[in-house]
């Protein structure tokens, strides 16, 4: 039986879905898409290489930083080839095991996202709340430790999701609602039941999403407490102004994570592109805002952008 089961999964195919209502137009639709991938996966590219040959940037905040940039490159180039395989070629059908591997890789690094932008909200606070033991507190090997324990976890808890989702058996027409593999999309294709999968799933965006959001409040509620502290005016702001930028991450990760939630809960029979166009912004924003942000709000990663390319120009 189990047998039968795995020869059947590996036949099986899944067929995502485009921009509903806009199909005729996905050539054209192509060309701001593609961009978008492009300024996701370059300006985070240019952010890691920048903390990587300057020196200057080799500061728990940006180590953190970079930490980021690699979380969303993984977002947009797991999502990338069967976005623009749709818009291109009109490539709607995938194998199911590539499915599963796409769903595992978009769900792992987004969880890694927030895992960092948590990591981040704590620098924040060690900076501004004991400023003399800062790079003692956040030395490398510490923030090395907080990198591999994000991994690890990110990649122990969404493991199980695609191993349970291929135990399942699937009988009807396996048709999905994104231009990618999400596993709210796929726990309604089995013809079997799903609550583990659901619960599990539930537990997973609780003990990670959840939590690390309500972590990052309190980390600011703190921050906030401390630099009610501060006597000087000047000393407060120059102390938020080093949270701006995060802040703007944060809000850039968590607000369409809300919205799509609120969307799925509230708004069911809103129309298909609706869905599709607040899932896009989910994914898609974030890696396309957050290197602007912090090339526009962090002077010491303009400079270090100057830097690199001044340093290439020379060899060149």
């Amino acid at each position: 039986m189990g047998a039968e089961s795995n020869d059947s999964l590996d036949l099986l195919s899944v067929f995502l879905t485009g921009i509903p209502g806009l199909e005729a137009q996905h050539g054209w639709l192509s060309i701001p898409f593609f961009t978008l991938y492009i300024v996701a996966i370059v300006g985070n590219s240019i952010i890691m290489a920048a903390v990587q040959v300057d020196p200057a940037l080799h500061e728990p905040m940006y180590l953190f930083l970079s930490m980021l940039a690699v979380t969303e490159v993984g977002v947009s180039v797991s999502t990338l080839p069967t976005v623009m395989g749709i818009l291109w070629f009109n490539a709607c059908r995938v194998d199911f095991d590539g499915c599963l591997a796409q769903m595992f890789f978009i769900h792992t690094f987004s969880c890694m996202e927030s895992g960092v932008l948590l990591a981040m909200s704590y620098d924040r606070f060690v900076a501004i709340y004991n400023p003399l033991r800062y790079t003692a507190i956040l030395t490398l090997p510490r923030i090395i430790c907080i990198g591999l324990s994000i991994t690890l976890k990110s990649v122990a808890l969404m493991a199980p999701l695609p191993v349970l989702l291929r135990q399942l058996p699937y009988c009807h027409t396996n048709v999905l609602s994104h231009s990618y593999c999400l596993h709210s999309d796929l726990i309604r294709l089995p013809c079997a039941d799903t609550k583990l999968n659901s619960i599990l799933g539930l537990a997973i965006v609780l003990s990670t999403f959840g939590l690390d959001s309500l972590l990052i409040v309190v980390s600011y509620v703190l921050i906030l407490y401390t630099v009610l502290g501060i006597a000087s005016g000047e000393g407060r702001w120059k102390a938020l102004n080093t949270c701006v930028s995060h802040i703007c991450a944060v809000l850039v990760y968590y607000v369409p994570m809300i919205g799509v939630s609120v969307m799925h809960r509230v708004a069911k029979h809103a129309s298909p592109m609706v869905h599709t166009l607040m899932s896009s912004i989910y994914l898609f924003v974030p890696p396309v805002l957050n290197p602007i942000i912090y090339s526009v709000k962090t002077q010491p990663i303009r400079q270090g952008i100057v830097t690199m390319f001044s340093c290439k120009r020379g060899l060149l």
